[in-house]
């Protein structure tokens, strides 16, 4: 794991130099850099795999391919065989070294048989071309911005800032996404000027031209669909989850599971003990406020599989001074507020190991979010007559008291409310992830503000409706939660969250030959009646018992709700005071002043809100201001 930067055109070495410094952090082993006649590569490097030959950037045998790299590649010895037989020479025994040989041989077509998690710079040297690939759902990084002679780019939006060409302006199209996503989709990014490549595509830089194209996209259905019995789906999800384990436990520095005590993180805790001649060492974190909490759980999993565990209780002091070590180094706005426990999880876990595997993207593409029971009973409420509708449930609303648990009852009604009226499943589930409705998003920004970005703050989602033509309504929103949520928040939270601390995280769900074997199964393999991830459960349950597996999914909370009226609240007052506010020309103080008020008196749950904005503020204090 790695942190890669680079530009092409005028400047010198120093400035890579200080780009690569700007995200040492992702590699704080070892540095490297190739420069020539305007072509700048950097790359600092977390050593995982060849410890002592693995360096980079990394050539093929007459180097005119030069490689800096990012991640992972689970098959680079199976790649590596071939093209040995092809008669290519290997000088490490790194999985970078794959890459150059690979785009010597295959060209392009080399992202398309990489199965991994990466992001990829490859100079070409004869061709005078710039190649840049991310994976397949985004699990690493990848920016670019290119103005007149220059093209630039890294892992990370602060190291763009280190080259004297980028000015800094924020895009308020971009603005208006974040506060309906909580996160910026790709390819936007939050400031004018820089891009993101999109997971499953890679960019060309040729001639002062740029060309992005698709090698990759999520696809449902096949004859593997038709006829298929339960029995041998059974049996070929046992084995893919047990090969794309084993593929993820390869190392030559220590390793480790997150362990939450859910099915995801259970299942992969599971394989790779099954697949360990000694403990696992798993690790996880607990907080002191219950319903919150749920180590007991990851102890109970531990316990059963025999792992090494490791664990500790966290208090609302030490998550509260995680704050400033996040959002210090948090370059884009990100308002997953589990980023904050997720850091302290990576911290303590580097402690012990250098790769941990975690259970991303079991919700995803098993159907496991409480969304999908939402979508199952809408039908239900579609059919009460409008004017009924309306006025009774939201009358009901109204009458629930406001709990600052995580994901109360109360919470979850008044978010199921917020989307009865939408009629497209894509937009409804998103209103009921958001913070901020359609209509809130108006209330929330000054006129001048809300006129520019109106017209494009749904053009993300247009697109992925757009793209999902042909699928069930089922397939719809796991396409859907993959491409965005998955990839822009769970996904850009465990990099960042992780990498802060120089830690690996590998996420076996996401072996793009397993993720595709569960999308060819029948819809009721994975949501059956009310419960999602049915078929996942039914392989696990014998192995791990049926509390773990049946027990309710609580998630990764922290109570942001509490906080903002406790021991935020002088810094929420500061963040969003009056003056702060009218001076950047955003926000209509006097709606946030309302949501404000209506938090600190417990009339409404507006954590949401507040937390988005509050996120937008530190932000906007470290990196924009």
């Amino acid at each position: 794991m790695c942190g890669i930067a680079g530009f092409i055109g005028r400047g010198d070495r120093d400035i890579i130099q200080a780009m690569i410094n700007e995200i040492d952090y992702r590699g704080p082993d070892e540095k490297g850099f190739f420069t020539k006649e305007g072509v700048f590569l950097g790359h600092c490097r977390l050593s995982i795999i060849d410890l002592k030959t693995g360096g980079q950037p990394m050539f093929n045998e007459d180097k005119n391919v030069a490689v800096v790299f990012n991640g992972e590649i689970y098959n680079f010895l199976e790649l590596k065989e071939i093209l040995l037989k092809k008669g290519h020479q290997f000088k490490t025994q790194s999985d970078t070294e794959v890459i150059a040989h690979g785009y010597e041989e295959w060209g392009e077509s080399v992202f398309e048989k990489m199965n991994g998690m990466f992001a990829v710079a490859i100079w070409d040297e004869k061709n005078k071309k710039l190649i840049l690939g991310r994976d397949r759902f985004g699990e690493k990084p990848l920016y670019w911005a290119s103005s007149l002679d220059i093209f630039i780019f890294s892992s990370e939006l602060k190291s763009i800032f280190q080259h004297p060409s980028f000015k800094k302006e924020i895009d308020p199209v971009s603005l208006g996404k974040y506060f309906f996503f909580e996160y910026i989709p790709s390819p936007h990014t939050i400031f004018k000027g820089i891009k993101k490549i999109e997971p499953g595509h890679f960019l060309v830089f040729q001639n002062n031209k740029i060309k992005i194209n698709s090698y990759w996209q999520i696809k449902f259905g096949g004859p593997e669909a038709v006829g298929i019995d339960e029995n041998t789906a059974l049996k070929n999800l046992d084995i893919l989850l047990d090969q794309s384990v084993k593929k993820s436990l390869v190392s030559d520095v220590p390793l480790g599971v997150f362990l939450s005590g859910g099915i995801d993180s259970s299942t992969i805790a599971y394989f790779a003990q099954k697949n360990s001649n000694q403990p696992v060492k798993t690790f996880s974190i607990g907080f002191k406020e219950k319903s919150f909490d749920e180590s007991k759980w990851a102890r109970l999993v531990a316990k059963r599989l025999g792992t090494e565990h490791y664990e500790k209780i966290f208090s609302t002091k030490e998550l509260i001074n995680s704050i400033s070590s996040v959002f210090g180094k948090l370059d884009e706005p990100l308002a997953d507020a589990s980023i904050l426990p997720t850091y302290l999880l990576s911290k303590m876990a580097k402690e012990k190991v250098t790769v941990v595997l975690g259970g991303d993207g079991g919700d995803e593409f098993w159907m496991g979010y409480p969304t999908f029971i939402a979508h199952r009973l809408f039908p239900l409420f579609n059919i009460i007559p409008g004017f009924i509708k309306n006025n009774a449930l939201n009358f009901f609303a109204s009458l629930l008291p406001v709990s600052f648990d995580n994901f109360s009852f109360d919470f979850k009604v008044k978010k199921f409310l917020s989307g009865i009226n939408i009629a497209d499943n894509i937009l409804r589930n998103q209103v009921w992830l958001s913070a901020f409705s359609p209509t809130e998003l108006k209330s929330l920004f000054v006129p001048e503000i809300y006129e520019v970005i109106k017209n494009n703050v749904f053009e993300d989602i247009n697109k992925i409706i757009g793209e999902n033509t042909g699928m069930s309504k089922w397939q719809k929103l796991v396409y859907a939660y993959s491409k965005h949520y998955l990839a822009e928040d769970i996904l850009t939270k465990v990099d960042r969250a992780s990498m802060m601390n120089s830690l690996e995280v590998r996420s076996p769900f996401l072996n793009h030959e397993l993720v595709s074997f569960v999308n060819n199964l029948p819809d009721n393999f994975k949501f059956k009646g009310m419960e999602g991830k049915y078929f996942l459960k039914k392989l696990m349950e014998p192995r791990l018992g049926k509390d773990i597996i049946s027990r309710k999914k609580k998630g990764f909370g922290i109570p942001i709700a509490r906080w903002l009226t406790g021991e935020l609240k002088g810094e929420l007052g500061k963040m969003l005071s009056e003056e702060k506010i009218k001076k950047q020309g955003f926000f209509d103080y006097s709606y946030v002043k309302k949501i404000i008020t209506e938090h600190m008196e417990g009339r409404k749950n507006n954590r949401q809100k507040l937390w988005s904005l509050f996120v937008f503020q530190k932000w906007h204090e470290n990196w924009a201001e």
